[in-house]
């Protein structure tokens, strides 16, 4: 078996990477694509320039491979081309199994970062690939700057009402990708991944004072009342009104379910909340 990941410079990308070789694959079956492969020398495994923008060079990149893990894209409003340029180059070399990296309920969710990912399932499914679909809930790591300003101000401000969050670290997510890529049996799922506890912010306020020995209070904003306050921060208008609507959906219950599939898929227990946020700002 021979294993492509995309995107392999980037967060989840270098844990996949280390997950599979954790898990025994040999280290000459794995390959990683990177736009920079200077920043990839480190992972240990050969490097090959994949360029999600750069058509030509993704299909360089897929051709002669069992498994492709496509990690999604980071580029908000451009990543539909960038994912179609990986789809279509898999469908053309005969990918026996294409691994995406979606987020919860991409093909119903109101939530703003799921009309990318829906459309892209919409052509992995389109195209046929033999694929495996992993729709990751929030990373506990996207709360590492709210971690850190809560322990300059006391405060964790947010649009989220008393929504959950079943969030996990990088590496269960990275972790559950490195299994299915390895293992049989998982052609044609798609699994909701998510952490093993459903937590609210009220939660991750009181999270923050352990972590930073000062007590910290959650403060719940209205819609218009949060993009005021990052428009005052320095966000413009349009990436305030974003991180609002991310807020609103987790209001919403967007980010809320879990049932336990992500700890199945790794063996283990998912990252709690605490060890994942300290781990990250260590």
């Amino acid at each position: 078996m021979t294993i492509l990941v995309t995107g392999a410079t980037g967060n989840l990308g270098r844990l996949i990477i280390a997950g599979l070789l954790e898990r025994g694959a040999d280290p000459q079956s794995i390959v990683a694509g990177a736009r920079n492969t200077e920043k990839a020398a480190d992972l240990g495994v050969r490097v090959v320039h994949l360029d999600y923008s750069d058509p030509a060079s993704v299909a360089t990149a897929v051709e002669g491979f069992d498994t492709v893990v496509l990690v999604s894209g980071s580029e908000v409003g451009q990543r539909v081309a960038q994912h179609r340029a990986v789809i279509d180059a898999a469908k053309a070399a005969g990918v026996s199994k294409l691994v995406y990296t979606s987020v919860p309920k991409a093909t119903t969710s109101d939530l703003v970062l799921a009309p990318e990912h829906k459309a892209t399932e919409e052509l992995i499914a389109a195209a046929g690939v033999p694929a495996v679909i992993l729709r990751n809930n929030w990373y506990t790591e996207n709360y590492i700057a709210d971690l850190t300003r809560s322990a300059e101000t006391g405060v964790l401000a947010a649009g989220a009402g008393d929504g959950r969050v079943a969030s996990a670290s990088r590496r269960d997510f990275a972790d559950a990708a490195a299994a299915v890529a390895l293992e049989d049996g998982h052609i044609g799922k798609v699994y909701e991944l998510a952490g093993d506890v459903a937590w609210t912010y009220s939660d991750l306020a009181a999270t923050f004072s352990e972590l930073t020995g000062r007590e910290v209070s959650y403060v719940r904003l209205g819609f218009d009342d949060q993009v005021a306050a990052l428009r005052e921060a320095g966000l413009d208008e349009g990436t305030a009104g974003f991180v609002a609507a991310l807020d609103a959906g987790i209001k919403d219950g967007a980010l809320a379910d879990t049932d336990g599939t992500l700890s199945r898929l790794i063996g283990r227990p998912t990252t709690p909340l605490i060890e994942g946020l300290r781990a990250a700002s260590a």
